[in-house]
């Protein structure tokens, strides 16, 4: 599996923009997260220890708990989200000349599918996590480096909405059985996500003006 946290970010960019399927956009959602999580790291570093953000301390250190975790985690999501794809494309290929085969191939596509959504369901989760405390960083952190939580809230964002484009994309391909808890999940994670994203932003421009 490829390891996209090593390549540099010309490599992974020329990546991005190849005519290659992967990595696609379920690796660059988990990116993303990845990206926001440093961010938000930078903001708490910017706020401990100093003075006149010490009201800030104890929510850059849970920030920090939430955050750091993802510096790793979501590089290796990048990953995981390329494989997942690759598993689907190589379950297509299986042969189909008699019933046992065409039952196997059945059998790996429906499995490959799943875990096709079970992977941007964790960035997805993930960055939900990470934005649902990015408000309270942007109200009381280091207010020099507030924009830097709103790009934090963007990157984020735009990680959980773009690795529920993933889920959506492969439940639609499941039976219901399989499909009906994950489309609840992405429903209700879509929603929350928009609603925290919003907040975020309202929280960095109230601060900016204060």
């Amino acid at each position: 599996m490829t390891t996209y946290g090593d390549y540099t970010l010309d490599e992974y960019r020329d990546a991005l923009a190849s005519n290659d399927p992967t990595p696609g956009g379920g690796t660059a959602a988990a990116v993303a997260l990845s990206q926001g999580a440093a961010l938000t790291m930078m903001v708490c570093n910017l706020t401990l220890g100093k003075e006149r953000w010490k009201e800030g301390w104890s929510i850059a250190e849970s920030c920090i708990k939430v955050a750091d975790p993802l510096l790793e985690r979501g590089h290796q999501l990048a990953s995981e989200d390329a494989g997942a794809f690759d598993q689907v494309m190589a379950a297509f290929r299986l042969p189909k000349s008699n019933d046992d085969e065409i039952a196997l191939r059945k059998s790996a596509i429906q499995d490959g599918t799943l875990n096709a959504a079970m992977v941007p369901m964790e960035t997805a989760r993930m960055a939900y996590e990470l934005l649902h405390i990015l408000p309270d960083l942007a109200s009381y952190g280091n207010a020099n480096a507030v924009t830097d939580v709103g790009v934090a809230g963007l990157l984020v964002s735009a990680a959980c909405k773009g690795a529920l484009f993933n889920v959506e994309i492969n439940i639609n391909s499941l039976p219901d059985n399989l499909a009906a808890s994950y489309r609840d999940e992405m429903e209700g994670l879509r929603v929350q996500c928009r609603d925290k994203a919003r907040e975020v932003m309202h929280c960095v421009h109230e601060r900016m003006q204060s």
